[in-house]
């Protein structure tokens, strides 16, 4: 018996670790916004994140009073720090939505216990994201032009402009995305409600959660709800990086031309998405001892499908140089030329192979897979390399335009970097936020995990013996009103 038991651990691996029961994880769990005291450490991040936060905010109050002429920003490239950075936030916000939608469809259990603050990932980066095309435009103020609205003077956007199609695909990202996170938590919310002992903390959770009871009508019309909203996201998580990158593929720049670009965008946008998942979740489970909830099998799934996507980006790569070379057009071989060795960004475009290249070969080995050190630093090169990757399309394809005589180079001032770290600053403030007064890891839906929850469901046949089972496990402890 306890042989099989082996084998049976070995192919399909605990997601929760450690002798738990219901009552168990939802203690460990809440306990954490609302029990044990605000530790230190959360103090000294939470404080250098929001320090660097103000950075933004006095680069935002700077530029609006000034004007984009205090970045870089120059002819022929007009698109820089700006557009790069919004591309690397909108792509790592992707593995949010694949870890909350797609594995939900599949019914892949490994998404439980890290989709909660993955999803807070992707609000929190496509907030970030959204602040950069709307001050690139200059006027933030009149940034409501870019919607369709009814006006007596009847001027409408241009709606073959690839940016209009960013407005409607990134607001739609964002919607469903808030909505998506936001309906899962209210089982959660209910649970930290009826556990609360502070009343201003009782009411705020009692309003959130809108007046959740955990019936059985309640939860059929939550998993129906949940289910729809996942529906809508998949899409979502192909159709906004690939309209993202028509912005470039539309054009006629060479470097942008290219019909693989979609494709491309989306394994890019969910291989930094993932690296940036693991670079949250693995200081999270060290900090707040949550290693029986986020296991190594959790890492190691990630690992592999940062992999394999990118294995795609290296594809990608491959493919824009054989373009280059196979359609002998004159400036797509100089665009190529110029990219990787006759230009003078030509050591962007060898860092980038390294980081996205190079690092995650180390990630076939199974000694690396498991460690959390290489994964967490291979994430962070990741990271690094997305983000180069983004300069190297931009930067490296328009500081070279077809006439000599336009030819300029490009330098990021101060404020290009303030504006990004700034950014950086407000990412991490919102997480240090979410990290205190939320749940960071789905309460019922690890409960459903538990070995006595499926003993309890395979046995539960009948209506009586179900309903009593879902009440158990799903409905929140403590007093009702």
């Amino acid at each position: 018996m306890q042989d099989i038991k082996e084998i049976q651990e070995r192919i399909y691996p605990p997601m929760v670790e450690g002798e738990h029961t219901f009552d168990t994880v939802t203690d460990k769990i809440s306990d954490l916004t609302l029990k044990k005291k605000t530790p230190f450490h959360w103090f000294i991040g939470f404080g250098i994140a929001f320090i660097i936060a103000q950075i933004l905010l006095f680069t935002i109050l700077y530029l609006v009073t000034t004007g984009i002429g205090i970045w870089g920003n120059n002819q022929p490239v007009g698109w820089a720090f700006d557009i790069i950075n919004f591309v690397w936030w909108i792509g790592i916000g992707h593995a949010g939505t694949l870890i909350s939608a797609i594995l939900l469809l599949l019914n892949q259990k490994w998404r439980t216990s890290i989709n909660r603050f993955a999803e807070a990932m992707t609000l929190f980066a496509v907030a970030c994201a959204g602040l950069f095309p709307l001050l690139h435009t200059g006027r933030p103020w009149l940034a409501y032009w870019l919607f369709p609205y009814p006006n007596t003077m009847g001027m409408w956007p241009q709606f073959r402009s690839p940016l209009m199609w960013d407005v409607f695909a990134v607001s739609t990202y964002a919607t469903i995305s808030a909505l998506f996170w936001y309906v899962g938590l209210i089982p959660d919310l209910a649970t930290l409600r009826d556990r609360a002992k502070n009343k201003y903390f009782k009411l705020v959770y009692g309003l959130l959660s809108w007046g959740w009871r955990g019936s059985a009508r309640h939860w059929h019309r939550y998993e129906i709800t949940y289910l729809l909203l996942a529906g809508l996201s998949t899409p979502l998580v192909l159709s906004v990086h690939s309209i993202v990158s028509f912005d470039f593929s539309v054009s006629q720049v060479p470097g942008w031309h290219a019909t693989i670009f979609p494709p491309y965008f989306v394994a890019g946008a969910v291989f930094a998405g993932f690296a940036m998942v693991l670079i949250l979740c693995i200081p999270l489970r060290h900090v707040y001892r949550m290693k029986d909830f986020i296991t190594h099998t959790h890492l190691v799934y990630m690992a592999k499908v940062m992999l394999a996507t990118g294995l795609i980006v290296c594809y990608g790569y491959a493919m824009e140089a054989f373009f280059a070379w196979y359609s002998q057009a004159q400036y797509e071989v100089f665009m190529m030329k110029n990219r990787a060795w006759e230009g003078p960004y030509w050591w962007s475009y060898w860092l980038l192979i390294l980081c996205n290249g190079a690092s995650i070969q180390l990630l076939w080995f199974k000694r690396f897979r498991e460690s959390e050190f290489w994964l967490f630093t291979i994430s962070i090169v990741v990271s690094i390399g997305m983000w180069l990757e983004r300069f190297v399309i931009i930067v490296t394809s328009l500081h070279r335009d077809f006439l000599p005589s336009s030819w300029a180079m490009y330098s990021p001032t101060m404020f290009d970097w303030s504006m990004f770290l700034g950014t950086l600053g407000f990412f991490f403030t919102l997480i240090y936020l979410f990290v205190r007064f939320l749940p960071i890891i789905s309460i019922f839906e690890v409960r459903t995990l538990l070995p006595s929850a499926e003993v309890e469901h395979h046995h539960g046949h009948d209506g009586e013996h179900k309903e009593s089972f879902i009440e158990q496990v799903n409905e929140p402890k403590g007093e009702t009103a």
